[in-house]
């Protein structure tokens, strides 16, 4: 029977920043085990429940996504496949949403928002109900996961926590939640797993650079799968549906969109954001920097359309269903 693990965030030795297949292993377990996480959050809780915007100047990007790890999973050879399968995840009382200063030059618009901000969140109050609360009349549903899964590298050598690789790392993918099974291409002995970057709700692309980062206590089990060679990068797996979500989605009050339109798949992605960024001011009436950090903790980017060269076609999509209170409906 596989034993369990748990890695605390107390424990500095726990903590990397580059992955490095020559890190010595923090734990080893047996293909099946589950592990205990207590995480730091993204930014290395640096910030807390109770900082301000006069914090975010002082932020030190070096710091960020730390994961805590490797786990060696005794079995695991190259070629063979992780399986990451997420049992639980519960976040911290408090998250946070920053605009960076723009000498970090994070976020799709960091060059147009040269200043900085930061949100912090209530993640207790309306646990059960399962929103947190952007400003009176706006609710975001919360839904964890972590943004930072992964395992080493092949070459040697370190290789920073904040990209995403073929190995996993800093995916920042909102749909691998609790239910959620995550496949991993083996690339060393023993795998050599880590995790971090807790997220209590994010929109696809975390277009300001930040979602709603908190510390986070994650349940994982990890087992070795054979036999898969078409796992060649991160593949993942959601769960069913219940009939309570279908319900939910089906009443849902559908979405505003913004396209845009370039032959730079970037620019495109950049000009839906600031399409949507100015429904945003002009139709709800809130502040350019709230319009980029709701949109990166609730907007999604998608390619709408890339095959009708020379142009791709982006959309920045917001669920309606976020408004819930006067003076945005």
């Amino acid at each position: 029977m596989a034993h369990s693990f748990h890695v605390s965030k107390s424990n500095h030795s726990h903590v990397h920043l580059k992955w490095d297949n020559a890190l010595k292993p923090i734990h080893t377990v047996d293909s099946g085990s589950e592990v205990s996480f207590d995480l730091l959050d993204g930014g290395h809780n640096q910030f807390t429940a109770t900082s301000t915007a006069e914090d975010v100047p002082n932020f030190n990007l070096a710091l960020g996504d730390p994961a805590h790890g490797p786990i060696f999973v005794n079995g695991a050879e190259p070629g063979d496949i992780l399986k990451v399968e997420f049992l639980r995840l519960e976040t911290a009382s408090y998250g946070w949403t920053a605009i960076l200063p723009g000498s970090i030059g994070f976020g799709l618009l960091a060059d147009e928002f040269p200043g900085h901000a930061l949100k912090i969140w209530d993640l207790e109050t309306h646990k059960a109900e399962g929103y947190t609360v952007f400003k009176e009349g706006i609710h975001i549903p919360i839904k964890p996961f972590l943004g930072v899964v992964g395992i080493a590298h092949e070459a040697a050598g370190e290789y920073s926590t904040i990209p995403p690789y073929d190995t996993g790392g800093n995916i920042d993918t909102k749909h691998i939640t609790e239910g959620s099974v995550l496949y991993l291409p083996v690339k060393v002995k023993g795998a050599l797993f880590s995790c971090g970057d807790g997220h209590a709700a994010q929109g696809d692309g975390e277009s300001c650079g930040t979602a709603i980062e908190t510390p986070m206590k994650a349940t994982i089990r990890l087992s070795v799968e054979k036999g898969k060679p078409w796992v060649k990068s991160p593949h993942y797996l959601t769960p069913a549906e219940t009939d309570e979500m279908v319900k939910s989605r089906v009443q849902g009050k559908g979405e505003y969109a913004a396209l845009g339109i370039d032959a730079d798949l970037l620019q495109a992605s950049r000009k839906a954001l600031r399409g949507l960024i100015d429904w945003l001011m002009g139709e709800k009436g809130l502040s350019r920097d709230e319009s980029y950090m709701l949109a990166s903790v609730a907007a999604d980017l998608k390619i709408a359309e890339i095959v009708d060269m020379p142009n791709f076609a982006v959309a920045c999509s917001l669920p309606l269903s976020i408004f819930v209170g006067k003076p945005y409906v």
